[in-house]
C-alpha cells in the first residue's frame, strides 16, 4: 500500500511499502495498515532525504535494495508517581479536556520565590506605597502606573487599568491604599477569567504536543519540564527530536530524556523534521505511549521556511492521529520582555499557537510580561518555568500569580 497523502505532503518524497507481521501495527478507521513509513518525507534539498528512516525495534522489514539509517529510540528511567490528572470529554470526539492536579503543580511559595526580582523592583519603584495605610491621590496612581509599565505589563493595558482604578477612586469606591491594592489584584485576575486553563488531550492516546520557540528561549529545557511533569503524573512519554538543524539540540534532548524517564526518537542531523514527527507518532502508537512532545526548529531568519516546516509537521501528524497536534505550545524567554511578545506574534503568523510556556521567569525583574503577554496576543499562558531543573515547572494559576506578585 502506498501513502498518497505523504507524497502530497512531501512533494518530491518517495514513499515505499514496508512489510509487517501485524504485531503492534496501527490501523486507521478503515482498518488499513498504517505501519508503512515514509522513506523520504522531505524535499530533495534536505539532508534527511538521502536515506530512508524507520522506527528502531518496530516489527518491520525494509526492502533489501534500499539502504536505511534507522530512527533511534532511547529510553530513560524515572520513578513515576501515581496518576493524578482528570479528564472530561468535550464537544470534539477526538479531544478531551485534561488537567493535572492543581495542588501538585502549583506551588505558591515557589511562585513567590520565582517572582522575587519582579516584586522587589515594583516595591522599589512604588517606594512602599502599596504596603502602607495611606490615602489615595493622583501621585499614588501615577507612581503605580509607572511601576506596572516598568514590570512589562504593557503601556496600553496599564493605561486602561489605571483609568479604571482612577474611576473607582473618584467615585469613592476605594479611598485608601489597602482598598486600591485589593481592587488592583481583582482587576488583574479578571483579565484571565476567560482564558482556557485546561489541556487538550486525545480521547485515545497518544496526545501530541508540538513545541515551538526561538533558539535560546529555553525550549529544550522546557520540553524536558513538560515531559517530567507528565511522567510524574504516571504517563508514558516520548520526545521527538524535531530540531534537526541545530547540532546540539538532539543530544540535549537525549540527555533530558534519560533524566526524566522518557523515550526519545531521533534521526540524523539535517533530517526532515516531519519525518521525525511521523516516526515518533508511529512509535508512540506501537508502544502504548500516552504523550508525544515534538521539538521543532527555532529559526527566525527565514519566516517562509519556518511556516512551511511547521505546517508540514502538523499535516503529517494529523493524517495519522485525528485532531493532532492537540496542543501547540510556544516557549518564550520571559527575560526578553516586550521582545517576547513580538516573537509570539511572528510565530502566530506561521502556526496556530494554543498556549504559552513562559521560561526563565525567575531570572527577570519584569514578570509582569505574563499579564502583558495575555493582553497583547490573546493566547493563554499555560506553564511557567521557574528554575533550571526538570521539576521547576508550574501550571499557570492566575489567582496565585497575582497574589504572589503583590504579596
Amino acid at each position: 500500500m502506498v501513502f498518497d497523502y505523504l507524497k502530497e505532503i512531501s512533494g518530491l518524497g518517495e514513499v515505499k511499502k514496508e512489510a509487517h507481521d501485524g504485531k503492534g501495527s496501527g490501523k486507521d478507521p478503515s482498518g488499513s495498515d498504517l505501519r508503512e513509513n515514509a522513506a523520504k518525507a522531505g524535499g530533495a534539498g534536505d539532508a534527511g532525504d538521502k536515506n530512508s528512516d524507520e522506527i528502531a525495534g518496530a516489527p518491520a522489514q525494509r526492502e533489501p535494495a534500499e539502504p536505511a539509517e534507522q530512527a533511534e529510540i532511547a529510553t530513560g528511567t524515572l520513578e513515576q508517581g501515581p496518576a493524578k490528572g482528570k479528564g472530561t470529554k468535550d464537544k470534539h470526539d477526538s479531544v478531551a479536556s485534561y488537567w493535572l492536579s492543581l495542588d501538585t503543580w502549583v506551588d505558591v511559595e515557589g511562585l513567590k520565590k520565582g517572582l522575587r526580582k519582579t516584586r522587589t523592583r515594583m516595591e522599589s519603584n512604588l517606594h512602599g506605597l502599596l504596603s502602607g495605610e495611606g490615602v489615595i491621590n493622583e501621585d499614588v496612581l501615577e507612581e503605580l502606573e509607572a511601576a506596572l509599565i516598568e514590570a512589562d505589563m504593557g503601556v496600553k493595558f496599564v493605561t486602561k487599568l489605571i483609568d479604571e482604578l482612577r474611576d473607582a477612586w473618584e467615585s469613592r469606591e476605594v479611598t485608601d491604599v489597602p482598598g486600591i491594592k485589593e481592587l488592583l489584584k481583582t482587576k488583574l485576575k479578571e483579565r484571565f477569567r476567560e482564558c482556557r486553563q485546561d489541556l487538550h488531550v486525545a480521547a485515545t492516546p497518544p496526545t501530541v504536543i508540538l513545541v515551538a520557540g526561538v533558539n535560546g528561549s529555553g525550549k529544550t529545557t522546557s520540553i524536558a519540564k513538560l515531559g517530567y511533569m507528565f511522567c510524574r503524573d504516571g504517563k508514558k512519554v516520548l520526545l521527538a527530536a524535531g530540531d534537526t538543524f541545530r547540532a546540539a539540540a538532539t543530544e540535549q534532548l537525549e540527555i533530558w530524556g534519560g533524566r526524566i524517564g522518557a523515550q526519545v526518537v531521533k534521526h540524523g542531523e539535517g533530517a526532515d523534521p516531519a519525518a521525525v514527527a511521523f516516526d515518533a507518532v508511529e512509535a508512540a502508537i506501537a508502544r502504548g505511549v500516552d504523550v508525544v512532545i515534538i521539538d521543532t526548529a527555532g529559526r527566525l531568519h527565514t519566516k517562509q521556511n519556518l511556516m512551511q516546516e511547521l505546517s508540514k509537521i502538523k499535516r503529517v501528524v494529523s493524517k495519522r492521529i485525528e485532531g493532532a497536534p492537540h496542543e501547540v505550545l510556544m516557549v518564550v524567554d520571559a527575560t526578553t520582555g516586550q521582545n517576547a511578545i513580538s516573537q509570539v506574534k511572528l510565530f502566530k503568523e506561521a502556526i496556530d499557537i494554543t498556549g504559552l510556556f513562559l521560561a526563565k521567569l525567575d531570572g527577570t525583574a519584569k514578570g509582569g510580561i505574563v499579564i502583558g503577554m495575555q493582553d497583547e496576543v490573546k493566547i493563554p499562558v499555560m506553564f511557567l518555568g521557574l528554575g533550571e531543573g526538570a521539576e521547576d515547572i508550574q501550571r499557570f494559576d492566575p489567582d496565585g500569580f497575582v497574589e504572589a506578585l503583590f504579596d
